[in-house]
């Protein structure tokens, strides 16, 4: 029976050199994420006027993003700086469970920014008292025990399942994928089971955020002054810019997977951006496209004298 995991990393980046170069740029990624992210947070908590709902869900997002990379990079980053890296049965299975669970949080709270949106835009006068700051804290939760209860029946399938045999897993981590595969015996049925779970995850969500973006899509057209619509696009369109990094990025590596000949060493490196690209742009896209948390970046600058008032 398989007790630990090799951890191989890219299979055709194994030489020192490689690998140091490797962990320069995910070191360099991963404390940009930290700042970036650990920033935004900072801003939104200090400003009593960004404590509305949209900016809570900002906020967990931004925590979501700071969770899956550090559950996950710093393996990466041992992988690089090590000839051999093991890691035990159970310390895998563990890392394998937050790698299917945090992306569903993630994929629920971008759902409930879109809800968001749709009732600030298509229902303006019932939006006070339909999302306030208690509800959405309570949506926020409820994001996070529904992204952790998805996975179980699939890691339960998995971690049920016998390891006998070879234990070398080809990623920078353990995910499930490439786990489920050193399992003995048929693995095909658990295959179409976590695939359906996957998409089910990424998929529903996603129709329900396109059908918010349609109706929100719908009723700009309908507001009469320039203004407004221009407003409405301005406070959309950082969120619709966040759920393109994040779909388009887990598109791109379920699609890798599906296309004949395309290397280990691209899939892996597919599945790595997969993780840290969102990470990295969402905060700078909101610092740089949302004016209320660019005003309040501004601000608190100036009142740390790091960045002097032209007054």
């Amino acid at each position: 029976m398989v007790s630990e995991f090799i951890i191989a990393g890219f299979p055709g980046l194994q030489d020192r050199e490689s690998k140091a170069i490797l962990f320069a740029v995910f070191l360099t990624v991963y404390l940009l994420i930290l700042l970036g992210n650990l920033l935004l947070i900072c801003i939104l908590a200090a400003d009593t006027s960004l404590h509305t709902p949209m900016y809570l869900t900002i906020c967990s997002l931004s925590i979501i993003d700071i969770t899956i990379c550090t559950s996950l990079v710093p393996t990466m980053l041992s992988v690089f700086s090590s000839t051999t890296y093991t890691v035990s049965f159970s310390a895998c299975f563990t890392q394998t469970y937050f790698f299917m669970a945090l992306p569903s949080i993630e994929s629920f709270i971008l759902l409930l920014m879109a809800y968001d949106r749709y009732v600030a835009i298509c229902h303006p006068l019932h939006y006070p008292a339909r999302m306030t700051v208690r509800f959405t804290l309570q949506l926020i939760v409820v994001c996070w025990l529904g992204g952790f209860l998805c996975p179980v029946l699939v890691f339960s399938l998995a971690f049920t399942k016998r390891f006998c045999g070879p234990n070398r897993v080809l990623q920078c981590f353990c995910d499930y994928s490439g786990v489920l595969r050193l399992a003995c015996g048929d693995v095909l049925s658990i295959s179409y089971v976590s695939l359906f779970s996957v998409l089910s995850i990424l998929l529903i969500p996603l129709f329900f955020i396109v059908l918010s973006y349609v109706k929100i899509l719908l009723s700009v057209l309908r507001i009469s002054s320039s203004a407004g619509t221009a407003k409405a696009v301005s406070t959309c369109s950082s969120h619709l810019l966040v759920l393109s990094v994040f779909y388009f990025t887990s598109a791109g590596v379920y699609i890798s997977y599906r296309i004949p000949g395309t290397s280990v060493d691209m899939r892996i490196m597919g599945s790595v951006i997969m993780i840290v690209f969102p990470a990295l742009m969402n905060p700078i896209i909101y610092c740089l496209r949302t004016k209320e948390i660019r005003d309040s970046l501004v601000k608190n600058l100036k009142n740390s004298k790091i960045f002097p008032s032209t007054k």
